[in-house]
Formats: structure tokens, C-alpha cells, sequence
């Protein structure tokens, strides 16, 4: 994982998932640096990744308060177990369906639960954080919030988009992205990640945009998307075209078995000369 500053009291914890014909996929995880810290989500759960251990480059862990998971999908649990045992104190913010979905796998132990619905607020010291349903999303359980002392959005998937290379997927500032390149990418993931974009009423969808209207973050950060500063416009009118989008189709079959005749089998011996 690649960590850094984003704001002063906002570190990135960056990671990317190759995903063949769609490109590298950002997966972000974040550290508030509030009186009260808060982690937002925690990172993948594949073996050779090691949350905890990048957290502790920018805090010590069992200093964190607050575990906000904005839905439990695995790319955003990775590390949540191992970090309620190395943070003793913390809870965890999540929905009832959040948890109840969690609790499939392994049950979170209730009493280090906090529910919180879109349009409620927490208090973690120094500022507030309030939850909100973010246009798009994956899993219904998903809550986004803004930070009303940061002036940041943590949008959970909505925003998110494909990048061409594992270092634009890990990059600073998503405007490294070419802005034409961006907007496709955003499309791609909306199709994708909440392929009912495709049924949704135009007009409904668009009043969904209405708490980002008000919000007006200067900052987004999202799960699936590099950190992007001073576009949030230019993002919602993107995500706002998405409704009645082409639905996603992913490969089949066949195309699954002309991938897997292009791989050099494991073990295999060398070709002779």
C-alpha cells in the first residue's frame, strides 16, 4: 500500500486490484486525524496485504476511536478484524444491514457497533461527521459522509473509475488523469458497480445528487477513485449522465477459456531449443 497526506489531517492509504479488461481498480482506504480518529474502511483482504501495518505508518492503531465502514464489501473489510483487536476502544459505523451482512462471515460483537442511518451525524471531537446515500452505489447497506471541518466527501464507490496503470490508480490527484480519459472511466465503473443506473428515472436520479449539491465538498474521496480536489462539478454532471447507460458485460465463457490458454501453466517445464 502507498500512504500518504492528502490534507493535513487526511492520510490515503492507496492500494489497486488489476481487474483483466477493465483496468486497475483504485482501492483507497482513509485515516481522519481528528481528536477522536476515525479509519474509513480497511483495505482488501488478500493475503499478501497488510492494513494494520500501514496504518501504524500514520497512527498508532490502538489510538483509533472510530472504524467508519462505508458498506461491507470485501475490498473494504480487509483488515477490520485484525484492527478491532489492535484498537481496543474502537467501534465500528456502520447500518443494521451493514452489520448484519458482516455478521455472515463473522459476527462483529454488538457492543463495539455504532448504527448510523444517511442524514445522521457523529460526533468525533473536533468536528462532525454526517452520513449520506451517495448517488451511486453497490451494496445497500453503503453510507458516505462529509466532514464539516475537512470540507471533505468520503463517497464510498460512487465516483470511482478504472485507471490505465497501478500508478495513476495510486496517484496523489486524480486530475493526473486526462480529463476526457477520466470521464470514461467514471461511466465504465457506474455501469459496472450499479448496472440499475440503466432503469433508474433520470429525474429521480439527479434529485439523488441534491446532498452533494449542498455539500459542496472542495474534496472527494472515494474507495475506487485517486483523491479529487476542485472537480466535484465536473464529476456529479459526469455521474449525471449515467442513467439509462448501456448495461456492463462482462466476458463469458469462452472468453474466459482463451484467457486461461494464453497463461503459462504453473510449474510447466521450459520450452527445448
Amino acid at each position: 500500500m502507498r500512504v500518504h497526506k492528502v490534507r493535513p489531517d487526511i492520510s490515503v492509504l492507496s492500494d489497486s486490484l488489476e481487474v483483466p479488461g477493465i483496468g486497475h481498480i483504485p482501492v483507497n482506504a482513509f485515516v481522519l486525524h481528528a481528536s477522536q480518529p476515525v479509519v474509513v474502511d480497511t483495505g482488501l483482504g488478500l493475503s499478501d496485504r497488510n492494513f494494520l501495518e500501514a496504518l501504524a505508518t500514520v497512527l498508532d492503531p490502538a489510538d483509533v476511536r472510530w472504524i467508519w465502514l462505508t458498506h461491507p464489501d470485501r475490498d473494504h473489510t480487509g483488515g477490520i478484524f485484525d484492527l478491532l483487536v489492535a484498537a481496543p476502544q474502537a467501534r465500528v459505523v456502520t447500518t443494521f444491514g451493514g452489520a448484519g451482512i458482516m455478521s455472515c462471515e463473522r459476527p462483529l460483537p454488538l457492543d463495539r457497533v455504532h448504527l448510523l442511518n444517511p442524514g445522521q451525524s457523529l460526533d468525533v471531537g473536533d468536528r462532525t461527521l454526517t452520513g449520506f446515500r451517495p448517488p451511486l452505489f453497490d451494496n445497500p447497506a453503503t453510507v458516505g459522509f462529509f466532514d464539516d471541518r475537512s470540507g471533505a466527501c468520503f463517497s464510498s464507490d460512487c465516483f470511482g473509475g478504472p485507471m490505465a496503470t497501478a500508478e495513476l490508480a495510486q496517484a496523489d490527484d486524480v486530475r493526473e488523469v486526462p480529463v476526457e480519459g477520466l470521464r470514461a472511466a467514471q461511466l465504465l465503473w457506474a455501469t459496472v458497480d450499479s448496472p440499475w443506473v440503466q432503469v433508474v428515472d433520470p429525474g429521480k436520479f439527479l434529485d439523488s445528487f441534491q446532498p452533494l449539491r449542498d455539500g459542496a465538498p472542495e474534496l472527494v474521496l472515494s474507495t475506487h477513485l485517486p483523491p479529487a480536489l476542485g472537480i466535484t462539478g465536473t464529476m456529479m454532471d459526469t455521474l449525471g449522465s449515467a442513467a439509462g447507460a448501456s448495461p456492463f458485460v462482462g466476458p463469458d465463457q469462452a472468453a474466459l477459456e482463451q484467457m486461461l490458454a494464453g497463461f503459462e501453466p504453473v510449474g510447466a517445464p521450459p520450452v527445448a531449443s
